[in-house]
């Protein structure tokens, strides 16, 4: 049997369990549980035969450094891979790019010493801080990339920030239809990185 048969028959069998570690966006802020990124990106990677246990360990709120301080316990030891979410809110407050950028630097250095796949979402300073803390701070995603070899998805909200009907009131949440858009968008990323992740396994 060639190793990639192999690797799919092991997707079949057991489900890849997959954590989703991010904020407000992944956590399903303002929407029912079945609606949250995680739910429905698991429904979508089920369409293309990959079967997974998805967990949504997305907090309100959360920062870089929040994320950082709950990893050990938000990531149970049998976890074959990581989607990271983190740094709207650090962006939102205009925080120093360092300060996100150590946070997210030692969460992918764990993981990866715990054998734990990482795949890094980006996310993008808002304007109103300037074209100097936006050149910063957008930095971080791919130099983590780089440094770590991971797979990056570069803008979590690509095609959905700031666009009028795919957002809550807030205008900084998105809908059940923005989170249908986002799931699309990161689909093909979120597939090759799962099937690379079960093939090794395999």
């Amino acid at each position: 049997m060639a190793p990639t048969r192999q690797a799919e028959a092991q997707t079949a069998a057991k489900p890849l369990k997959v954590v989703v570690l991010g904020d407000s966006l992944s956590a399903g802020y303002g929407l029912p549980a079945n609606a949250a990124f995680p739910a429905k990106l698991q429904k979508a990677l089920q369409a293309k035969g990959i079967a997974t246990d998805m967990i949504n360990a997305g907090v309100s709120g959360d920062t870089a450094s929040g994320g950082l301080a709950r990893l050990d316990w938000s990531v149970p030891p049998d976890t074959d891979a990581v989607i990271v979410e983190l740094g709207a809110n650090d962006a939102l407050r205009g925080t120093d790019p360092k300060v996100p950028q150590q946070a997210l630097d030692e969460i992918v250095k764990r993981l990866k010493a715990r054998n734990i796949a990482v795949l890094l979402t980006g996310m993008l300073a808002p304007p109103n801080y300037g074209p100097d803390y936006a050149k910063q701070f957008n930095a971080i995603y791919p130099d983590l990339a780089k440094k770590y070899d991971v797979p990056l998805y570069p803008f979590f909200l690509d095609g959905v920030a700031a666009v009028a009907g795919l957002n809550q009131p807030d205008g900084i949440h998105p809908t059940a239809a923005g989170i249908d858009l986002v799931v699309a968008n990161i689909l093909p990323t979120v597939e090759a990185f799962l099937r690379s992740v079960a093939g090794q396994k395999g």
